[in-house]
């Protein structure tokens, strides 16, 4: 039997990653591909895995998304989010497939095991970081945070025991500087907007917040926080290799701690070219 859920990738140019992501979902009869406008090979290869091919223009993470859950006809009325980098796991295919009879939630929260040069390294990467990505069409709605997304806060959520997959090192260092260059961009802006706006609040910080047992809102608050801090690139290699561990995962620990130390500096660089008159 097919899984009772449909799928859909975010893709753009990803020849070399996409193989992988499709393989993992073969169960679904269901799987959508998103496409930003590759110049690849992406839509012939999702064509041929039997994937239907939709193209929009990217604007935000989500936006596509919304896009996708507001516009794309799927065959189920639950939808896993997935990027051509990130893979479904056996375990987390069966806990969805039981999840679907739920009348009572808009979506779920699923981890990621965030995988770096052949390695998971759950310290380093905060596991579990929950991320908004099983959820209802076309009903559930994300909401732009930073460069990525999270759900809107009347959504109804709940969490999944298991994670996908993500592999954060699938196009070598100096893709991923490349690309967390963009997202620190896109972080500064939307973090500045979200000032001027009065979304984000522009001092102080809620301790109790900071200490809760609930790691999302506990990674939520901390990430408030941080647009006050000074020395942010250091703070946040002390933070992630120290506070949470991240020496646990060894050398690749070691290695993603300091490419997040320079993601930090990235984003303190544009809030000060930003800032500037």
């Amino acid at each position: 039997m097919p899984l009772p859920f449909s799928v859909v990738i975010l893709t753009l140019n990803e020849e070399r990653d996409l193989p992988r992501c499709l393989e993992s979902v073969a169960g679904c009869a269901d799987v959508v591909v998103l496409d930003s406008g590759s110049t690849d090979r992406t839509g012939q290869i999702a064509e041929a895995a039997g994937a239907r091919v939709f193209t929009r223009p990217f604007d935000t993470f989500a936006g596509q998304r919304n896009y996708a859950q507001s516009q794309i006809p799927f065959r189920n009325p639950w939808v896993f989010h997935l990027d051509a980098d990130e893979a479904m796991t056996p375990d987390l295919a069966a806990e969805c497939s039981a999840a679907v009879s739920r009348e009572d939630l808009d979506g779920y929260w699923a981890a990621p095991r965030m995988m770096f040069q052949g390695r998971w390294v759950p310290h380093c990467t905060d596991y579990p970081a929950w991320q908004a990505r099983f959820v209802r069409a076309p009903q559930f709605q994300f909401i732009d945070v930073g460069h990525g997304q999270r759900e809107a806060s009347s959504m109804r959520m709940a969490r999944l025991k298991a994670g996908y997959l993500h592999d954060l090192s699938s196009g070598g260092e100096s893709e991923w500087l490349d690309k967390h260059r963009r997202y620190a961009r896109q972080e500064a802006e939307a973090h500045l907007a979200a000032l001027l706006s009065g979304r984000e609040p522009g001092a102080g910080a809620s301790l109790a917040a900071i200490l809760s047992s609930d790691s999302l809102r506990r990674r939520r608050e901390l990430k408030r926080l941080s647009y006050r801090l000074p020395c942010r690139g250091t703070l946040r290699f002390l933070y992630q290799y120290l506070a949470r561990l991240g020496f646990l995962d060894g050398a690749p620990g070691l290695r993603y701690c300091k490419l997040l130390a320079q993601y930090e500096s990235f984003v303190a660089e544009e809030l000060r070219r930003l800032k500037a008159p």
